[in-house]
């Protein structure tokens, strides 16, 4: 696989499964064995951890959600992504209630592809100062 295509595999993910919310799309494209790197100390590191985290934090929290890639670098089997994931908090938001505001989190991920799927997963975000400032008013 070309660097091209496993950015294209990240892009896809990007915008199908954590805008687009679609089941069938991260079933395609998460791979046997798949582990999220960036996972709490003692939570699951699993894929569906991960889809967990899209479809029942993430998706019922922010209204409009959009994922905005600014850049994408590719070397070998890994693909690194800065983006930006936004929308409007209209629900509760890990222990924080809906205050309406917009709501973006900047996000640096790494992520190996295997097969055209996604294998690993390292990522960094602002999501700690985004719930400090929305706890701030």
């Amino acid at each position: 696989m070309s660097v091209q295509d496993a950015k294209t595999v990240v892009r896809r993910f990007n915008e199908e499964v954590i805008a687009g919310g679609d089941r069938a799309a991260f079933e395609k494209l998460m791979a046997p064995g798949f582990v999220n790197r960036s996972a709490p100390a003692g939570a699951p590191a699993d894929a569906e951890s991960m889809w967990n985290t899209f479809q029942n934090v993430l998706r019922p929290a922010l209204a409009g959600l959009t994922v905005t890639i600014h850049d994408q670098v590719g070397e070998g089997d890994k693909v690194t992504t800065r983006k930006t994931i936004s929308g409007t908090h209209v629900g509760p938001f890990l222990g924080v209630e809906a205050t309406g505001r917009q709501v973006s989190i900047d996000v640096i991920d790494i992520v190996r592809v295997e097969d055209g799927r996604y294998a690993e997963h390292w990522g960094i975000n602002t999501l700690a100062a985004v719930l400090t400032s929305l706890k701030q008013g």
